[in-house]
């Protein structure tokens, strides 16, 4: 690159994800073959409108790719329409909302401290501005507690329930909330629809070791670039025609211009090598693996959430007396990134947190197995339970650790066709 202010930077990104243990549940690595086709000429095309009835010449190519990316999505989680265009989660979210409800209308979502996400109602965000956001709780042992969504239901009449959590890391029953939903709306004066963003379990769910929440659900959201292992992007599933219809207008023209056809091309690559039976052996890799890691925590002392997923919730207030803001920079400063994270019924403000997030989707991307995994645990044991700062001597074990595992800038997985 010719731009060395910039690049180098790259340089020094590449050496901290190489050298470091990504236990961030929302970060993956991608192909190079989805970061080719990301920096690809692509981008330099104007497409907006969708495959054949663009508002621009010239897009044939783009056409041809966007089709793929649709068709190998809706492959891929079974489902019959795909709008593969959403910029982002939160774009998705956006869109989704405004194709099925109306501003002022009420979201009943889970409490935001137990695992939301900004756009499910947090007031700093668009979504608690436009609707009215109302919210259900965990049971009292961190699970959903699907007696007390059936009242909540009746209690508020929402027009939308939404399901799909940043934090949760439990298995979901989309196929009881489908059941809860249906009774409610036989006897309700108001209609409910039912929302699923999927963004963190969305490679777990195309993996088929997961309910597939297209089964049940009105409109499905997910991101592509966590456990699918895509670019940053969005996209919006259903399977009901005229639903469809105000899904595409709502992402085009209501709340986005021209595509990112470069990275629908990505998108299109990545869903190709999720398709492949290998992607299935990584997804449980990954669950395996966060499972180990929570076991052995366990076994050490800590007080953890256990794991169905991807996720672990690590209480590191009740566990070592240091809060989440702390013992997230105190990984951070060994070369292990995981991120502070809000517990259920948690005291502490969303800067401080007594939790830590931590998640396997990224370190088994690059190899890491089960033995690992406890070793990982015993590293964070260590690290978080010291009285000084001897733990920095740990970043040799890291080093260790690492040294067996692909190097970031050139994974590839497998394509399916």
């Amino acid at each position: 690159m010719l731009d060395k202010e910039v690049s180098k930077y790259f340089a020094l990104e590449e050496e901290r994800q190489n050298k470091g243990i990504e236990l961030i549940c929302s970060e993956n690595y991608p192909s190079v073959s989805v970061r080719e086709a990301a920096a690809s000429i692509f981008t330099a095309k104007y497409a907006e409108g969708y495959p054949g009835h663009r508002y621009y010449g010239g897009c044939e190519n783009v056409d041809a790719v966007e089709n793929i990316a649709i068709d190998r999505c809706c492959r891929l989680f079974k489902v019959k329409h795909a709008n593969v265009q959403p910029h982002s989660g939160s774009q998705a979210n956006f869109a989704a909302y405004h194709a099925i409800i109306n501003p002022g209308d009420t979201v009943l979502s889970l409490i935001l401290n137990d695992g939301g996400h900004l756009t499910h109602g947090s007031p700093v965000s668009f979504s608690a501005e436009m609707y009215k956001f109302v919210h259900y709780p965990l049971g009292e042992d961190g699970h959903l507690d699907y007696k007390k969504i059936q009242e909540c239901l009746g209690e508020y009449n929402p027009n939308l329930f939404l399901a799909g959590y940043s934090a949760y890391p439990y298995e979901i029953d989309f196929k009881k909330m489908r059941e809860l939903i249906d009774q409610h709306n036989s006897h309700s004066g108001v209609h409910c629809y039912f929302m699923v963003d999927m963004a963190h379990i969305a490679g777990i769910i195309a993996a088929g070791l997961t309910q597939n929440p297209c089964d049940y659900a009105d409109i499905v959201t997910s991101t592509t670039h966590k456990t699918l292992r895509g670019p940053r992007g969005g996209i919006i599933l259903c399977n009901d025609d005229e639903l469809f219809k105000k899904v595409n207008k709502a992402v085009f023209p209501y709340t986005q211009g021209g595509p990112l056809e470069h990275i629908i091309a990505a998108k299109a690559v990545c869903f190709n090598e999720d398709l492949h039976p290998d992607f299935k052996k990584y997804m449980q890799g990954v669950l395996d693996n966060t499972k180990a890691c929570d076991e052995e925590l366990k076994a050490l002392g800590c007080v953890c959430s256990g794991s169905e997923n991807h996720l672990l919730l690590l209480n590191v207030l009740e566990s070592f007396s240091i809060t989440g803001k702390e013992a997230q920079a105190r990984l951070e400063r060994i070369g292990v990134t995981a991120n502070k994270n809000m517990l259920h019924g948690d005291k502490l403000k969303p800067g401080e947190t007594s939790g830590l997030r931590v998640g396997f989707a990224a370190a088994t991307s690059r190899g890491c197995d089960k033995k690992q995994a406890k070793e990982i645990a015993d590293l964070i044991y260590k690290v978080l339970s010291c009285k000084d700062e001897s733990y920095l001597s740990l970043h040799e074990e890291v080093l260790r650790i690492t040294s067996s595992w692909k190097d970031v800038m050139k994974l590839e997985y497998p394509l399916a066709e």
